[in-house]
């Protein structure tokens, strides 16, 4: 064995005596945070972070920063900038309407068919504009049928019980093609003058039935509480039919509330709305809705654009949107080329943006690109080098913009509201049963700006709010 002579192994002593402190100062968690996972009893095996400044420089802060982990809806980031980059910020997506002749003396006679594009944000307002169209061209009475077109993706049966057992949650519905306002269905709960509420439902399609057996509150003059507990909502009935049976009491003090559903695929939600928005346009249907393909041979007569990307990002990141960001994600495999787009297209779409950027293929385990998964996984060190990417990138003012700010709106709307947090950060939140994550850019009291991550992935992650408020605190005030 070549023993060091004694000058060189002093040297080399002093050396590493001389760069513990820095080693520490790295890899350490802050006091304050140490208390806050204490007190949460979340174990430092299940917590990673990393802190870069943004202008350069080593980490603030690495903690388990190559450690895979779930990242929730912090997902939505990979996703949103990978389709900035690769579609750009003005991209679009068309909602169109043909028809198998032009009409005569405002009658069609033949059928309508309604083609898919993929549109994330195709809202009954934007729908109703679509239907405008074809009335403007002189279309009144359509003797043939509605055909839905949905042809744009090839997807595995979605089961929208399958991730929680929660079917009617407004996350749980399905990308479609044909996705018109997230398949949602709102109830609104109006008092009247006798204590029972009216409710009514949006949209109002044929094919729904509402029945309203709620009893008005005796407690009425109390404070309103949480009110869906004491409010029954059932689905019920054969689709495409949909009955939905209201029971309980409804608290007067609650004043005027509505509740969104998402509503199950097979109810005739575009085909009911088309019928109701259409009827009340004066024009009738003949026919039956149905499902089938755009024919060769027909015409356009009807076409409705979405918002540019940068609008719909916006959406996905301040609202943590699910099937929105699903969509995005679809949307980057169908546009490198795939007919019908499958899963596996949209993720090797975003690998190849990954691998772009040089972060290593291991740091990123896909799914669906939205968070809502128990199998997609990222690294907090390459999450963070994304963000540094992004913060250089030309596209920054865009990506940035679509961040919930601290205390202010979106998803932190109601957290860190308070000094010296809000307003100083630019964070997506992600929230799952045993994870809680949190991601973006953060400006300290001195005006530097870094880049941070933090992944709790726990039994008992559902306490870590006061950590990820301890960790921002520290960043934002330190020396």
């Amino acid at each position: 064995m070549k023993v060091l002579p004694l000058p060189a192994f002093k040297y080399l002593f002093y050396l590493a005596l001389f760069c513990m402190p820095l080693a520490l100062h790295a890899g350490a968690l802050p006091a304050a945070v140490e208390q806050a996972l204490a007190a949460a009893e979340i174990p430092h095996s299940a917590v990673a972070i990393q802190i870069e400044p943004l202008q350069g420089g080593r980490a603030v802060l690495s903690f388990n920063a190559k450690q895979l982990m779930n990242p929730a809806s912090v997902m939505k980031l990979v996703t949103t900038y990978a389709a900035l980059q690769r579609l750009g910020p003005t991209y679009t997506w068309n909602t169109s309407a043909y028809v198998d002749a032009l009409p005569l003396d405002g009658v069609l006679d033949g059928n309508v068919y309604l083609s898919g594009g993929g549109d994330p944000k195709l809202t009954l307002e934007a729908f109703w504009l679509l239907l405008r169209q074809l009335r403007l061209h002189g279309v009144r009475e359509i003797r043939g049928d509605l055909v839905l077109d949905r042809s744009r993706y090839a997807l595995p049966t979605h089961d929208p019980a399958a991730f929680d057992g929660a079917p009617q949650r407004p996350y749980n519905v399905a990308p479609d093609p044909l996705l018109l306002s997230y398949q949602a269905l709102r109830l609104q709960f109006m008092p009247q003058a006798d204590g029972k509420p009216l409710v009514v439902a949006d949209p109002q399609f044929p094919a729904l039935e509402l029945v309203n057996l709620l009893e008005p509150n005796a407690a009425s003059h109390a404070a309103c509480g949480d009110w869906k507990d004491t409010v029954r909502v059932d689905f019920g009935g054969a689709p495409p039919n949909l009955t939905v049976m209201l029971t309980g009491r409804y608290p007067a003090a609650c004043g005027e509330q509505s509740w969104l559903f998402g509503l199950p695929a097979g109810v005739d939600y575009v085909g009911g709305v088309f019928r109701q928005y259409w009827t009340e346009m004066g024009g009738t249907l003949a026919g039956s809705t149905r499902s089938g393909v755009l024919p060769p041979t027909a015409r356009l007569l009807a076409r409705q654009e979405s918002p540019p990307l940068a609008e719909v990002v916006r959406d996905v990141n301040k609202f943590s949107n699910n099937v929105m960001a699903r969509m995005v994600y679809l949307s980057l495999g169908a546009e490198a080329g795939a007919r019908p787009v499958r899963l596996a297209n949209a993720e090797a779409a975003v690998r190849q943006f990954w691998g772009g950027l040089s972060l290593p293929a291991a740091d990123l385990v896909l799914e669906n690109g939205s968070g809502l998964s128990r199998r997609e996984r990222l690294t907090a060190a390459s999450l963070s080098r994304m963000l540094q990417h992004a913060w250089a990138s030309p596209l920054m003012p865009e990506f940035i913009a679509s961040l919930p700010i601290a205390g202010l709106d979106g998803t932190l709307k109601k957290r860190m509201n308070a000094p010296p947090i809000q307003g100083q950060a630019h964070l997506k939140s992600g929230s799952l049963d045993g994870v809680r994550a949190l991601a973006g850019y953060v400006q300290d009291a001195r005006g530097t700006r870094y880049a941070l991550v933090m992944f709790v992935n726990h039994a008992h992650a559902e306490r870590s709010g006061p950590a990820q408020e301890a960790l921002l605190r520290w960043l934002i005030e330190r020396d």
